[in-house]
C-alpha cells in the first residue's frame, strides 16, 4: 500500500450504527406510545394486567421506552452518538435483564429483592431486554465505513506533450474501498 502525504480517513455517510439505532429508537417509540394508550397513567409503577405483544407493561415500563426511543432518534444524527447510543442501552436494558433474571426467579438469589417490581417485568420482558442488550452491543461494535481522502496532486503530464490546461488545486480525490472519485 502506497503511502501519501496529506491523506486523512474519514468516517463517510451514514453508518450502519446509525440505521441501527434509528430503527431500535422508532421501535422502542411506538412500543412505548402504544403501551402508554392501552395503560394509561394510573397506577404508574405497579401491576397491570395488561400485555403488549405478551409483554408485561405499565405506565413506568412504558415512560422507558418512550425515553430511550426518543434518546436513540437524538442520537442518529452522528456516527459516535450512535455508538454511544449503543452502550447505553447494552448498559440500561442488560441491567434491566439481570435485574428481571432476579425477580423472576432465575437467579436464585435476589439481592434487590426489597425494591419489588416496579417495571412489571416477567420473564418474556427478561429475555426481550437481553435481546436488547445484544442490539445495542451489536449497535456499539460495528465498524464505520470509511474513506481516504487524498489531497490534490498535479496531473502528470505524459513524455513529449504539453497541455495548455492550467493546474487547479480546488478539487479532492475521494478513494472509497479501491474506488477513486
Amino acid at each position: 500500500m502506497a503511502h501519501v502525504e496529506g491523506a486523512r480517513v474519514r468516517v463517510a455517510g451514514f453508518q450502519p450504527a446509525q440505521l441501527l439505532a434509528a430503527l431500535l429508537g422508532l421501535a422502542l417509540l411506538a412500543a412505548g406510545i402504544v403501551g402508554s394508550v392501552k395503560t394509561g397513567f394510573g397506577n404508574f409503577a405497579g401491576h397491570h394486567d395488561t400485555t403488549l405483544l405478551g409483554f408485561m407493561i405499565n405506565p413506568f415500563h412504558n415512560v422507558v421506552h418512550i425515553v430511550t426511543g426518543a434518546l436513540g432518534l437524538l442520537m442518529v444524527f452522528g456516527s459516535g452518538l450512535a455508538r454511544t447510543y449503543g452502550w447505553l442501552m447494552f448498559a440500561v436494558y442488560g441491567v434491566a435483564c439481570v435485574w428481571g433474571l432476579m425477580i423472576t426467579g432465575v437467579v436464585s438469589v435476589n439481592p434487590v429483592s426489597g425494591l419489588g417490581n416496579p417495571l412489571d417485568l416477567s420473564r418474556s420482558d427478561t429475555w426481550l431486554h437481553l435481546g436488547l442488550a445484544v442490539v445495542g452491543l451489536v449497535i456499539a461494535v460495528l465498524p464505520a465505513r470509511k474513506a481516504i481522502r487524498l489531497p490534490e496532486s498535479k496531473p502528470v503530464e505524459p513524455a513529449g506533450e504539453a497541455t495548455d490546461a492550467p493546474a487547479t488545486g480546488a478539487k479532492r480525490r475521494h478513494v472509497w474501498h479501491g474506488r477513486t472519485s
